[in-house]
């Protein structure tokens, strides 16, 4: 019985192979053409964007913008604190010398909590307008990068330019292939001429 098994599976075995056979022999022409048409060589390049970012006048420009920004709505800011912190204080006084009855004390507090509810909506919101500004920037310099390597390679011909950052996907780039130099001044050049326009 166990010999008869065997056998079978034996059988079932090359009748599986012969027919698998038949099927790439009738495969084949069909692998064929799509192989004939794919590049016979695939031509790769990378950029380090870890030294694109810091030196490309683009980024540095708009890091200054958002920084400046940064300062002047950390300005405002302080200044409206300062100002509810004096207001306060102020309160604070006026009932430590019963200047003020406990209506007007517990009215003037109502008003200091909504004061400083808003105070602490219009940081949120500033910090969070601030931080979409920025996203949007960088997101200006990542398409800026793309449509000039668009450009750039409609010379070159690669077929992939990959992207280099420490902790990234890519863990190494043959040096031979590194075209950041390249990059870096391509993308200041063109830069420099969208400044003056």
């Amino acid at each position: 019985m166990r010999k008869l098994t065997l056998s079978a599976l034996m059988i079932c075995l090359v009748a599986l192979v012969a027919c698998n056979n038949n099927q790439n022999s009738t495969s084949t022409p069909i692998a064929s053409e799509t192989t004939a048409s794919a590049p016979t060589g695939v031509l790769v390049a990378w950029v380090n964007m870890d030294t694109i970012l810091p030196h490309y006048n683009m980024y540095i420009d708009y890091q200054a913008e958002i920084e400046q920004q940064g300062k002047t709505l950390e300005a405002e800011l302080t200044a409206k604190g300062r100002r509810f912190e004096n207001e306060v204080k102020d309160f604070q006084d006026k009932v430590q010398k019963g200047l003020m009855t406990r209506s007007e004390a517990q009215q003037r507090e109502t008003e200091l909590g909504n004061k400083q509810q808003a105070l602490l909506q219009a940081q949120n919101e500033a910090r969070l307008r601030l931080a979409e500004e920025e996203q949007v920037k960088m997101r200006q310099i990542h398409n800026s990068i793309s449509e000039f390597l668009t450009a750039y390679n409609a010379d070159k011909g690669y077929h992939f330019i990959m992207s280099y950052s420490f902790g990234g996907p890519l863990l190494y780039g043959h040096p031979g292939i590194n075209i950041t130099n390249e990059v870096l001044e391509g993308l200041n050049a063109r830069y420099a001429e969208t400044r003056k326009k």
